[in-house]
């Protein structure tokens, strides 16, 4: 069983930067599609970014400029750089993986508030 642990969410103010990280368990990572998801209340679970086996890269459009997903093999985690942060990007945001199956993290709070 694969299993995914989120840290580096947080309160940030308006304009400001977080890194999140996901770290995976087991020895398989390199083949898995990483994502990150974030939910805000009342609206659905959406796509934020995510990269694949060959580095290729997609990010939502409200994102695009602003967030950088990479990935580490070698240590089995995947990270996402937010940077300009605004009130529209808080939300739980969750990592994801697919190999076979999906996996999901239990999600960081990210808080964009003055």
């Amino acid at each position: 069983q694969v299993q995914l642990v989120e840290s580096g969410g947080g309160l940030v103010q308006p304009g400001g930067s977080l890194r999140l990280s996901c770290a995976a368990s087991g020895t398989m990572f390199k083949f898995f599609v990483m994502g990150w998801y974030r939910q805000a209340p009342g609206k659905q679970r959406e796509l934020v970014a995510s990269i694949n086996i060959g580095g290729t890269i997609n990010y939502a459009d409200s994102v695009k400029g602003r967030f950088t997903i990479s990935r580490d093999n070698a240590k089995n985690t995947v990270a996402l750089q937010m940077n300009s942060l605004s009130p529209e990007d808080a939300a739980v945001y969750y990592c994801h993986g697919r190999w076979g199956a999906d996996y999901w993290g239990r999600g960081t709070q990210v808080t964009v508030s003055s």
